[in-house]
């Protein structure tokens, strides 16, 4: 199917969650690098595309849409007309694959996005918020493994928008110095999903500029930063 697809994008967990499903589906698509380092996601030409001034987004000729699992979705709708990643809409999969879905915007994204944060990107250190959010990841990944302790994938028999989004977030436990074999069933499937072609290329988008030595080191150091402050909690 022809489209005019530009996703505007940078290396974060959610960034991934597009380029994956765009890779996955095979469609072809240009990409801008937003440096979310720069800020340049705050500036006018971008909030027409995104008002709330994040990455991902998306054009679609003249057609905006933002915040990435509503893109997952709507690259599902208009182009995954043979459901390769995807159930037909209305049917018990489609709303099982969608509860798997949300659990990741609602939980695992949120949770583990500030426990990076208190752990590797906090101006100040913050025990309490350390181990909140670090155990609250941890849960959620008890719950991931309810289900793949005995199942491939988390919605169904097959490699769904689920499985993209919550793999996006939680492949990057180590850099919490959380360990994905205190939960099997969770490591053999980020093992599976890492083996895939598509999830790769969707990883690369847009290139990588360090190695993955590189971002470990960088990730350890930041870790280290905030370590080495003093508790600011008020007891």
């Amino acid at each position: 199917m022809a489209n005019n697809l530009t996703l505007y994008s940078w290396g974060t967990p959610n960034g991934h969650k597009a380029s994956i499903t765009l890779e996955e589906l095979g469609l072809t698509y240009k990409t801008e690098q937003i440096n979310i380092m720069t800020e340049i996601q705050k500036e006018p030409w971008f909030l027409e595309i995104n008002p709330n001034g994040r990455i991902p987004a998306i054009k679609d000729g003249d057609l905006r849409v933002f915040e990435s699992g509503a893109i997952m979705l709507y690259l599902a709708d208009k182009y995954d007309k043979d459901y390769k990643i995807s159930y037909p809409h209305g049917s018990d999969l489609y709303y099982e694959m969608l509860s798997w879905l949300m659990f990741q915007m609602g939980g695992i994204g949120p949770m583990q996005g500030q426990a990076n944060h208190f752990v590797a990107f906090a101006k100040v250190r913050s025990d309490y918020g350390i181990e909140r959010y670090v155990n609250e990841t941890k849960r959620l990944y008890s719950v991931l493994e309810i289900r793949l302790s005995s199942h491939d994938w988390l919605a169904g028999d097959k490699f769904t928008l689920a499985d993209i989004a919550n793999f996006s977030w939680v492949r990057g436990a180590e850099r919490l110095l959380i360990d994905l074999g205190e939960w099997p069933g969770v490591q053999k499937w980020v093992d599976r999903i890492a083996a895939r072609q598509g999830v790769q290329r969707g990883l690369n988008v847009p290139p990588q500029t360090r190695t993955p030595e590189e971002m470990k080191e960088m990730f350890a150091n930041m870790r280290n930063r905030v370590a080495s402050m003093e508790n600011t909690d008020k007891h």
